[in-house]
């Protein structure tokens, strides 16, 4: 268990190892004075917020502004903040990417898959709604019985909880086209819900390595084991443990944006800032317990 002050430096010590071997593939600034807060600083700051329940940009540095200035003195205006952290996206999904490859997350024989619906606005609001036009769309969710504009997340994570894969579509998209977005990196058993449920789907996958397994509807017979499907229903929990995590303390099911630049470069921040928690946990027994990292 850390004190928030230690939790940030070890957050930041494990954001500047990633960036720093980064660099060596990628050129993170071609041009220009290094600016006053490093870039492993920007990122630090937004998963802080992020695990703190602070999920926009102005909370987020006006928190650090208030509490964390000596630790931070390069923090100038807010709008240069935004902006820069914005302009992060794409090297916080490799960053998220680089440590889930770190921890042998793609190396797992085992992965789940599950949705997470994202809507943008009550559903009253929706035909007045301007942000995504044109993006989002209608769709139903099925474990809240109610009907949502936005979109739907995709995602996937190995046996032990680390998130291996994310892809974002209008709410209307099937589960099954997304699927193909995520599954390039892995092979083994891969364990879905009744909305993979697809015979070609299985034939396809299983020539590329990946056996999927998924609950039957109530009107299919199984002729599998019931010892296989217990099994089944009790690993597949833990993706809805993975994504209660990311809807509870991360806000992942609410999230301010009003354009798909900064929605991206916030829902990345999001599952960077689950995958460090899981990274600086991992020597506990059960890395998952994130709640513990801090303590009060």
């Amino acid at each position: 268990m850390f004190t928030i002050e230690d939790f940030i430096i070890n957050v930041f010590c494990c954001v500047d190892d990633l960036l720093q071997e980064m660099s060596k593939i990628y050129s993170l600034r071609r041009k220009g004075f290094a600016p006053a807060l490093s870039d492993s600083e920007i990122i630090t700051m937004e998963i802080i917020g992020e695990y703190q329940g602070i999920d926009t940009d102005q909370g987020i540095w006006e928190y650090f502004r208030e509490h964390w200035q000596p630790l931070f003195p390069g923090i100038k205006s807010r709008s240069s903040f935004v902006r820069r952290a914005a302009n992060l996206s794409q090297y916080k999904e490799i960053l998220q990417k680089s440590l889930a490859e770190k921890m042998g997350g793609f190396a797992e024989d085992v992965h789940l898959i599950d949705g997470i619906p994202i809507p943008l606005c009550c559903i009253t609001r929706a035909p007045r709604c301007k942000s995504f036009r044109g993006e989002a769309d209608y769709s139903y969710c099925a474990s809240k019985k109610q009907k949502y504009y936005g979109f739907h997340g995709h995602l996937m994570i190995s046996a032990n909880g680390i998130i291996t894969g994310f892809s974002l579509t209008p709410a209307n998209v099937d589960e099954r086209d997304a699927l193909w977005d995520l599954v390039p990196q892995i092979q083994g058993l891969l364990i879905g819900d009744k909305g993979y449920i697809s015979s070609f789907l299985k034939t396809e996958l299983r020539a590329l390595g990946i056996q999927l397994e998924t609950a039957l509807r109530e009107n299919m017979k199984d002729n599998r084991p019931k010892e296989w499907v217990k099994m089944l229903v009790r690993v597949r929990r833990l993706i809805e443990t993975v994504i209660g995590q990311l809807a509870g303390r991360f806000h992942f099911e609410k999230i301010w944006a009003r354009d798909m630049w900064h929605l991206m470069s916030r829902i990345n921040r999001k599952l960077l800032a689950h995958t460090v928690c899981f990274w600086l946990n991992r020597h506990n027994p059960e890395p998952l317990q994130i709640n513990s990292l801090v303590s009060a």
